[in-house]
Order: C-alpha cells, then sequence, then structure tokens
C-alpha cells in the first residue's frame, strides 16, 4: 500500500497563523479519517422510516441536516453469493432513497433555503449532492436548474438527479455566461458552489495535497471572483445568492465576498445562524495573507491600498458568513455565506415552453403503455417529446432554446414505431404502488444481484413490461415473456451513481 501524500507544510503554517490557539486541535484532527454521512431522500422517505428499514448501522443525526445522519467507519460485509451491504452499491442507494456525502457539504443547501414553488439554481452543480438536496427541500414543486460546464462531469450528476426523482428538475450544459445571457435575472435562489484549492477535503482527497499551493489558492480566487460576478446577474430583486467552497484559505472565501460587495452594491450579507460548532467568517484573517482579497501577488497586488483594506472590525458583514472545521464538528472543512440582493424593479421572465403537440398516434401509443402498465397519471400540459423521447417536465418550465439541456424532465421512454419503450428514469421515478406489473425482490437475494449482472430472471405472470423493486423500492424495469423477466438495467449505471 502506497504512503500517503504528506499535507503541504506551508498549508499547516498558514493554519497555524490563523487558528492561534485553535492550531493544535485542528492539526490533530486531520490525522483522523473523514467523516462519512447519509441523507435520505425526503421526496421517497422520511429520515425516521429509513432508519427503521436501514441494512446498515447508522450513526448520529446530523445537527444541520434533520434528513441525515454519520454513518459508522465500516460497513457490514455481504453474504457470499447475496446482495452487497456497503452503502454506496446497496440496492437503497440504487433505488435513490438516499446520497452519500460528507455531513460538512449537507450545510450548504440547509443555509441556502429554498423553498418548494421557488425558482433555484445550482450554477456548478457535478456531481449532484447539493442539487439532489436543494430539490428535497423544494418537496418536488417549482424549478430547480442544476448546470455544469465540465461535460466529462456530467455523467454523474445526470444518474444521480435521475435516482433522486423529483419531478422539478431541469439539467443544463453551459458556461455560466450563457446561463446568464439566456435567463437573467430569473431565480429566487443561487447556490454557488465554487471550484477551489479543497483544503477542507485533505483528509479524503489526497489529489487536493498533492496540488494545493499559494499559486493555486491566488488562481482559483480569480476564477471564483469571476463566477461570483455572472451569478450576481442571475438572482432576482429580494433573491438569495449562496457562496460555498470546501478550502479555508481567506483570499478564496472572505476576500471573494469583499469584492463582490464593493462591485455590487445592490447586494448584502445575510447573516447565517452560528450553529454548534460552526465558526464565524474571519475577515481579520486577510491581514495575515500576503495578497489582497485572493489576488496573485504580483507587484500591483503587494502594497494594499485603501480600496483593498477589510474592515475587520466586530461590526463588519462578512462575520456573517460560516466556517466549518473538522475538530470543532463531525465533518470536513467548508465555508458558506448568504448575500441577498436589494429589492427593486423585476423583469417578469416567463417565457414559456411552446413546444409542439404530441402527435395523435404517439399519444395513443403513450396512453396505451400508461393504462397497461402504470397506476399513476401524468398531467398531459407537462409532457414534451424531443425526437423520439417523451419528458415529464416541471410545471411552468420557461422555454429552455438556445440551451445544452442534458435534461428537460424527468425521461419517461421511448417511442419505436408503433410501441412506447419505458426509460430508466421513470421506473426510479415512480413511488411504491405505482406500476401494475411488478417482480418484487428482496434487496439481499440472490436473485437481485442476478439482476444487477444483467441477468434475466424466471417468473410467471402477467407478460409484458415489469418494475423491478427492492424490498418494494421500485429499482428498474424488465419485460417478462413467456416466463421470463429480461432485464433492462442500464449498463454502467451503478458506476455512475
Amino acid at each position: 500500500m502506497p504512503e500517503p501524500i504528506p499535507i503541504p507544510p506551508l498549508f499547516l503554517e498558514r493554519m497555524s497563523r490563523f487558528l492561534d490557539n485553535e492550531y493544535p486541535a485542528f492539526a490533530e484532527s486531520l490525522t483522523h479519517d473523514p467523516v462519512h454521512g447519509l441523507r435520505v431522500n425526503t421526496l421517497k422517505l422520511s429520515a425516521d422510516e429509513f432508519l427503521k428499514i436501514s441494512p446498515f448501522p447508522l450513526g448520529d443525526k446530523v445537527a444541520w441536516c434533520d434528513s441525515a445522519f454519520t454513518l459508522t467507519p465500516s460497513p457490514l460485509p455481504a453474504e457470499e453469493g447475496r446482495g452487497i451491504r456497503e452503502p454506496g452499491k446497496h440496492p437503497y442507494h440504487l433505488a435513490g432513497l438516499y446520497y452519500l456525502q460528507d455531513p460538512s457539504a449537507m450545510s450548504a443547501a440547509e443555509l441556502l433555503g429554498p423553498r418548494p414553488g421557488e425558482r433555484v439554481l445550482d450554477l456548478a452543480a457535478a456531481p449532484g449532492g447539493k442539487t439532489t438536496h436543494i430539490a428535497s427541500l423544494m418537496q418536488g414543486l417549482g424549478l430547480l436548474v442544476a448546470n455544469e460546464i465540465k461535460t466529462k462531469r456530467l455523467n454523474h450528476l445526470v444518474v444521480n438527479v435521475e435516482r433522486w426523482g423529483a419531478a422539478n428538475l431541469v439539467v443544463t450544459n453551459e458556461t455560466p455566461e450563457r446561463v446568464a445571457d439566456r435567463f437573467g435575472a430569473y431565480f429566487d435562489r443561487v447556490i454557488v458552489d465554487a471550484p477551489c484549492s479543497g483544503e477542507g477535503m485533505f483528509r479524503k482527497d489526497m489529489r487536493a495535497r498533492l496540488d494545493w499551493s499559494e499559486e493555486m489558492v491566488a488562481g482559483c480566487a480569480v476564477r471564483q471572483t469571476n463566477i461570483l460576478r455572472v451569478a450576481a446577474h442571475l438572482v432576482r430583486p429580494g433573491g438569495h445568492l449562496l457562496y460555498s467552497t470546501c478550502t479555508f484559505a481567506p483570499e478564496e472565501d472572505e476576500a471573494v465576498i469583499a469584492r463582490f460587495l464593493q462591485e455590487h452594491p445592490d447586494f448584502e450579507v445575510e447573516a447565517l445562524p452560528q450553529l454548534a460548532g460552526f465558526m464565524p467568517g474571519k475577515p481579520e484573517w486577510l491581514s495575515l495573507t500576503t495578497a489582497p482579497f485572493g489576488g496573485n501577488k504580483s507587484t500591483e497586488h503587494t502594497k494594499k491600498s485603501k480600496k483593498d483594506s477589510v474592515d475587520s472590525g466586530e461590526d463588519c458583514p462578512l462575520r456573517g458568513a460560516v466556517r466549518l472545521f473538522p475538530h470543532r464538528l463531525s465533518g470536513e472543512g467548508h465555508f458558506a455565506c448568504l448575500l441577498q440582493r436589494k429589492d427593486g424593479p423585476a423583469d417578469e421572465l416567463t417565457f414559456p415552453w411552446r413546444s409542439a403537440k404530441i402527435p395523435t398516434l404517439e399519444w395513443k401509443v403513450w396512453q396505451a403503455f400508461r393504462e397497461e402498465t402504470l397506476g399513476v397519471d401524468f398531467p398531459s400540459e407537462r409532457l414534451r417529446m424531443q425526437g423520439d423521447r417523451l419528458y415529464f417536465v416541471p410545471e411552468n418550465v420557461p422555454d429552455l432554446k438556445g440551451l445544452r439541456v442534458t435534461i428537460p424532465g424527468v425521461w419517461l421512454g421511448n417511442f419505436k414505431k408503433e410501441r412506447f419503450e419505458p426509460a430508466h428514469p421513470l421506473a426510479v421515478f415512480l413511488r411504491p404502488g405505482q406500476a401494475r406489473n411488478v417482480l418484487a425482490l428482496s434487496s439481499d437475494s440472490r436473485e437481485m444481484a442476478a439482476y444487477f449482472r444483467g441477468e434475466s430472471l424466471p417468473s410467471e405472470g402477467r407478460p409484458g413490461w415489469t418494475l423491478v423493486t427492492a424490498d418494494g423500492w421500485p429499482l428498474g424495469w424488465g419485460k417478462r415473456v413467456q416466463g421470463v423477466v429480461k432485464n433492462h438495467f442500464p449498463r454502467g449505471w451503478q458506476i455512475y451513481s
């Protein structure tokens, strides 16, 4: 086993200056294993309901997230030939009953405070932890746009969104600038989980340790500032913008916010609750860095001008931010600051989706499939066709023309000549009791393991599309033909989830 990559000494020296008396406890916490958490999908069941059926032991509830628990360090091993009991590979995970996430990362969506019926944007959404959390807090109502600029990260986001089963989600693959050009000041809440130097992940990410440098910190700060500038154009008057990172560097945290407030007088900090273990923002740490406002250390920045100075007094609004440290709570390192745009006149940017009517033949084929296979209806005004695909889109979804849209809604299936073939996202969108044909498997059975291997399963019963379930929870499709359910679980789906 290779030796772990050491934490950069220069980083530790910086943190000793920042934390002073707290530094020994912080340094000692970095020698511990990272804390893992499990957040329940409350669109499908409550945290207490999951606690009753959890196939592995759970720790305490996460203090700032009612739907989440810490995980015990060692998952139970699987019995030979039977179902997997490791949390990340368990059928319940693939059925979208929970998301595995650092407990500290769960604070961002909670602090954003999205409400059902609002319009919310996750500007840098992959791999989907904050997106799925926001979807649960919105109770599947309103509009949630999850954007990811990096195509190579898109598959993880798509699979995590699909298994979550939220009816109000759209996924786009665009630059922040193109999103801003299309929507303008449209959203009630925007979250920017900015790419950062990853200092808060040093316990779990050896690559972050290897890549870290003061130059990287400075470069991240410039990139974060630019993203935040674009995000400001997407917030309606009176709306909120949450900026979060997983780094301790004040150049990437308080300095970015200070510069933003200087450039955007129509925004102000809304103080976040100082929960147990949280630390307020630390504007005074900026005086301990060599690069004001997180800029690079070129000659033009070596002297702090009056413009670059930050008042770090007790009334400084930057103290309304929060910092999470591993020596203070069960989780990794994070920073969050909530900004509110001041009230003012707003443009009513509705631009509703004006798609073509579903052709008569396809409509009849869909209705025949629904009546034969499903025990739930889908309002016709929310059904949209793209090519041969049928989607169930969010209510009052705007026209997304001109954007690279990866998911315009829940993918229900494809029209193939005079038949309809259901898509996997429809299966995990369904709730127990919403399918007429069901193959009920035990989550720890040999049949379940065979289903994940792509094997067909012997099963007598009504022919046709059949919903495969794990202890009653919808998991995927099969098609029963002559006493055998042919497997339609998508290859590779387990890897991305």
